[in-house]
């Protein structure tokens, strides 16, 4: 479609280097590894973005808030890092690492995130998308020890018997849930393409089915929409869920051919302008300098449902 084409063209000729990347790697499936895309990578590194991203880092490298702080922590900048196409290997992200490590493997952690209360079924209640988006971001930025082993082996072993992960608290809940189990399912997909871990392989397949059993947003008891905001678009989704966000985790770990995906897919295209793009319908940040929850130093394009947002074309 000419439509389809001009907006390609434009998002390749975008002014942003994260929109060029995402365009030549998740619409063209350019390798990451060309001349060419690592070349498009220093660019992001040196984006407007980026500097805004990690603007508040001190001299000592970490950024002085807890890892987790929503969304300006370490936890958070490298996620998205990770995500707008930084390049891999860059040791000045060290002290982040170290700062998310001190945090997910500490005790403090641990009793937080693993919850001793478990369903009948013997499922234990885990912020899997906290190890998940760490694991992620260290695998996607090069920044690999052995202790991401230890991330992925928790992960694993924490996996609710239906596929996915949960962290409520409420002995009644047992169904994996969405938001905590995408991200995740992302971390151990890209783990076992780098690793070749037939364990994370393993897991990912039993992950997937949470998804495309539910047809990525709907119930399985009468097929209507799971939460509201899971057919909504957003950037960034954060921990959230949403319909683009499990389309591109699906295409990322092989699935998206699933006959299974064909409602999400149907259900994107509707939201498509007229003249090309999608919208970001709603969002889950606010820019500010500010310290308060929820806060970005990043605007990541406009909102409403009927402005082409260059994240989502």
């Amino acid at each position: 479609m000419m439509v389809e084409s001009e907006v390609v063209d434009r998002l390749l000729n975008s002014e942003d280097p994260s929109i060029r990347f995402k365009a030549s790697t998740e619409v063209l499936d350019e390798d990451e590894g060309s001349t060419e895309i690592r070349r498009l990578q220093q660019e992001v590194r040196s984006s407007r973005r980026v500097e805004l991203l990690v603007s508040e880092r001190g001299r000592d490298g970490k950024i002085p808030y807890h890892p987790y702080a929503k969304w300006y922590g370490a936890h958070w900048v490298q996620a998205t890092l990770a995500d707008i196409g930084y390049p891999p290997g860059d040791k000045s992200l060290v002290p982040l690492r170290e700062q998310e490590y001190e945090w997910l493997l500490s005790d403090t952690h641990s009793q937080a995130s693993h919850s001793p209360v478990r369903t009948r079924r013997d499922a234990p209640r885990f912020h899997a998308s906290m190890e998940g988006n760490g694991l992620f971001a260290f695998l996607k930025l090069g920044l690999v020890d052995k202790r991401a082993e230890i991330l992925a082996e928790r992960l694993v072993r924490m996996q609710w018997p239906d596929g996915g992960w949960n962290c409520d608290g409420d002995p009644k809940a047992h169904v994996s849930s969405f938001e905590e189990s995408l991200n995740p399912l992302r971390a151990l997909a890209l783990h076992a393409e780098m690793t070749e871990s037939s364990t994370s392989r393993s897991a990912v397949k039993r992950a997937a089915e949470v998804f495309l059993s539910r047809h990525l947003y709907k119930r399985r008891c009468d097929g209507k929409v799971i939460r509201p905001h899971f057919a909504k678009l957003h950037y960034p989704c954060y921990w959230h869920y949403d319909i683009l966000f499990g389309l591109k985790v699906m295409k990322e770990a092989g699935f998206i051919k699933d006959e299974r995906c064909a409602d999400a897919l149907a259900l994107l295209e509707s939201k498509r302008l007229k003249h090309g793009g999608f919208p970001s319908e709603e969002k889950y940040y606010r820019v500010s300098k500010n310290r308060i929850s929820g806060r970005s130093l990043v605007d990541w394009g406009p909102t409403g449902a009927s402005r082409m947002n260059e994240f989502f074309s």
